[in-house]
């Protein structure tokens, strides 16, 4: 699991919670988008064969896209985007809004789960 920002901690939750069932998740704090960690990118391709990305921000154009870019051009895994679906941004309550866009740690862990097919 790739994540940046108050992410960062929802993935260490949902982590934990596969971690309790058995599936080893390794949580990677991607702190900058640019310049991206390739190497880290790089690394986890081929550790898993499957990245997750996790941010609060449009999956469109951000952490996961940038991940995308790198896997399609250097690596061979399947990746899955975790983050707000095209749709306008709103404001309030970060707690809430993640919550909202099915960011929080109990449903990061539901999709990761959902991606590895368990």
């Amino acid at each position: 699991i790739i994540a940046t920002g108050l992410e960062v901690n929802e993935s260490l939750v949902a982590a934990q919670k596969l971690a309790e069932e058995g599936i080893s998740a390794e949580v990677i704090n991607m702190h900058t988008i640019k310049p991206l960690d390739e190497e880290a990118v790089l690394k986890a391709a081929e550790k898993t064969g499957k990245i997750v990305t996790v941010e609060e921000h449009s999956v469109i154009g951000g952490l996961g896209s940038a991940v995308c870019d790198v896997v399609a051009q250097k690596a061979c895994a399947r990746v899955m985007k975790i983050g707000v679906n095209d749709t306008f941004g709103e404001s309030g309550p970060a707690v809430e809004l993640i919550k909202k866009y099915e960011l929080d740690g109990e449903s990061i862990y539901k999709k990761v789960k959902a991606f590895l097919g368990k």
